[in-house]
């Protein structure tokens, strides 16, 4: 079904374990929004209303030249850090078929502030981090995006546990995951907006957009196929706030929840 605009928002009620009914919209002016109560697990998020596009001062799809981003592994595949020519974030329902391979054996990350272009290659983790919902850390992780960092036009390999960790705000532009582990990206901001443009995830026994920090996740354009849930509120971070998110044009084929949130904390989902 598609969702657009103010789509439709499910949550769980985490404090009773329940799993909202879905809800559709019909129109591109209704939303439907329901909020959970709070709840054990890690998964539980929540929205605000802003537009789902890059702000003022965030580096455009494929504009920067990613010579900063470091960390573990690198290599000299398609897809080290140089441009190629801006991201496709537009609403896609066909996942794109990688143009390369790069196995990393540590997390690579993307220094603050600097854009980072894959060129569609599939980057992985080797060995695999990836232990099934047993929770991981920045270590199982395949990207680290440090504050103001893009990240364009990357497929992420089914070999990790925890695919892409913002450690603040961030930007997520037509970013793809073949196989979601225990989750897809987690966003660990205090305050701002990270925005999700484009790309999609698929097979995921659980969430796919984990909101543990604070702030805003705006996601635009974004396609989930067999998706248990696609964002989540954190129920029991060690610092609870308020969580905000959005939601302009989804697609969900084959999921159940689109949005977990904890009415208890004041999460606003649009």
């Amino acid at each position: 079904m598609y969702i657009r605009n103010n789509l439709l928002v499910l949550a769980l009620c985490l404090s009773t374990l329940g799993l909202a009914s879905p809800t559709t919209s019909s129109k591109s002016g209704s939303k439907t929004s329901h909020k959970g109560s709070g709840g054990s697990s890690k998964g539980s998020k929540a929205h605000s209303s802003v537009p789902a596009h890059a702000p003022k001062g965030t580096p455009a799809p494929g504009s920067g030249s990613g010579s900063a981003a470091s960390g573990g592994g690198g290599g000299s595949a398609a897809g080290n850090g140089t441009t190629s020519g801006g991201a496709n974030t537009e609403l896609q329902t066909t996942f794109p078929t990688a143009k390369g391979s790069q196995n990393i054996a540590t997390v690579k990350t993307i220094a603050a502030g600097q854009s980072f272009d894959g060129g569609m290659v599939m980057w992985d983790r080797s060995p695999s981090t990836c232990k099934g919902q047993t929770e991981g850390g920045n270590k199982d992780a395949v990207f680290i995006l440090e504050e103001g960092a893009t990240i364009s036009n990357v497929i992420i390999g089914p070999n990790n546990g925890e695919g892409i960790h913002c450690l603040g705000s961030c930007t997520i532009n037509n970013v793809w995951f073949q196989k979601v582990c225990e989750d897809a990206i987690t966003f660990r901001q205090t305050s701002g907006t990270s925005y999700v443009n484009g790309g999609g995830a698929q097979d995921a026994a659980d969430k796919v957009l984990q909101h543990d920090g604070g702030g805003t996740v705006a996601v635009k354009n974004y396609f989930c196929k067999n998706c248990s849930k696609m964002y989540r509120s954190c129920g029991n971070c060690k610092t609870q706030v308020a969580r905000h998110s959005t939601f302009d044009n989804i697609r969900l084929d084959g999921g159940k929840v689109l949005s977990g949130v904890n009415g208890n904390l004041g999460d606003v989902s649009d």
